[in-house]
């Protein structure tokens, strides 16, 4: 009996504990609300079905997660541009590439690598105002987060009737690009899922095979005990926001790829507040310190079950954000300090009670 208390006791404790629960919760409900849910088939040589649609639309939010997670951790703050630095990403890709209406082109290589560059630069911006000038991450961001959809705009813009016309949708005609966000020819699984997949391990193998993992925990928990011991707090904080710029990049490569074309209005719409919530919710704490790319990945995928959910459930695009903030409230209020103390001493309480009793 007290082996089974002491194992429920450490299974409380792990960090994956909440995002496994959540997950499972959401699994649950979507599958009231479809009994269809987990029905998998083959349509036109590809896989179909919830799941699927799931795992592939969720493959963005991943990798914006786990560069949030690193931000996060690394900086005690959130990077709330990853949405507009996804739109810049997808529009410099895309006006690369040719659009329909451009009469040049670049292959396809190096247009994808000027994407990811263009992430990383944006994520330079943010990690030189957060490291450097030691400026509040959520406001540092927040310039991007103003202007990254208009730079995004200005670079979509095309001649009509002779004038530049900002923010317009960019069309692509390029077969080889629609693999990326789409179906590789002969392949029944998404393309995005094997290149979110690539992204997780190639982060989680760079975070456990070398000591970076360790030095972003560090720096996250505490900065100045850092220096002493010899970490570059200054140069850890501003890789993580490259990295998280980086990954923005790469999420905004595939959803320009998905639709084909760029759209600056469009493009990681509120991205940020899924990002921040995939975090929250894969149980890392949002004041920085230890985190779990597990966890992340997993609050990702629970987050567009929600969405999934959401939808089949009637409630319009532009309701969804409002039910996120709700969980996002749940959650931050369930990690924070004040609601442990307030938790422990009703524990405390009941306890004296049983015991007076």
């Amino acid at each position: 009996m007290s082996t089974n208390k002491n194992a429920w006791q450490s299974l409380k404790r792990n960090q994956l504990m909440l995002p496994v629960v959540a997950l499972i919760l959401m699994l649950v409900i979507n599958v009231i609300i479809t009994p269809s849910f987990f029905r998998i088939s083959i349509r036109n040589g590809v896989l179909y079905g919830y799941t699927i649609d799931i795992l592939n639309r969720s493959c963005e939010l991943i990798i914006l997660a786990v560069g949030m997670t690193l931000a996060v951790a690394s900086s005690r703050g959130t990077d709330i541009s990853v949405g507009a630095v996804e739109a810049v990403a997808a529009a410099v890709c895309i006006r690369l590439l040719g659009s329909s209406y451009d009469a040049y082109a670049v292959p396809v290589v190096f247009a994808v690598f000027m994407c990811l560059l263009a992430g990383a630069v944006c994520g330079a911006f943010n990690g030189l105002l957060v490291s450097r000038f030691n400026i509040q991450p959520m406001i540092a961001t927040l310039i991007l987060y103003t202007a990254g959809r208009g730079i995004a705009q200005l670079m979509s813009a095309r001649e009509i009737n002779g004038v530049m016309v900002p923010g317009q949708i960019l069309y692509v005609r390029m077969e080889s690009f629609k693999y990326i966000g789409g179906f590789i020819p002969g392949c029944v699984i998404p393309t995005p899922v094997f290149i979110a997949a690539a992204f997780v391990v190639i982060t989680t193998l760079l975070l456990r095979k070398t000591a970076l993992g360790m030095y972003i925990e560090t720096v996250g928990i505490n900065p100045k005990a850092g220096r002493l011991v010899g970490i570059n707090s200054t140069l850890i904080i501003f890789f993580t926001y490259v990295f998280c710029g980086f990954a923005s990049g790469l999420a905004g490569l595939i959803s320009s790829s998905r639709i084909y074309s760029s759209d600056a209005n469009n493009i990681g719409l509120n991205m940020e507040l899924d990002a921040i919530l995939a975090v929250a919710l894969g149980g890392n704490s949002l004041g920085g310190g230890k985190f779990n790319i597990a966890g992340s990945v997993i609050g990702a995928i629970t987050i567009q079950a929600l969405t999934t959910g959401l939808y089949a459930m009637g409630v319009s695009a532009d309701q969804l954000p409002v039910y996120k903030a709700v969980v996002v409230v749940l959650i931050v209020t369930l990690q924070s300090d004040e609601f442990k103390r307030i938790w422990a001493a009703y524990k405390l309480r009941r306890t004296a009670v049983r015991e007076a009793a």
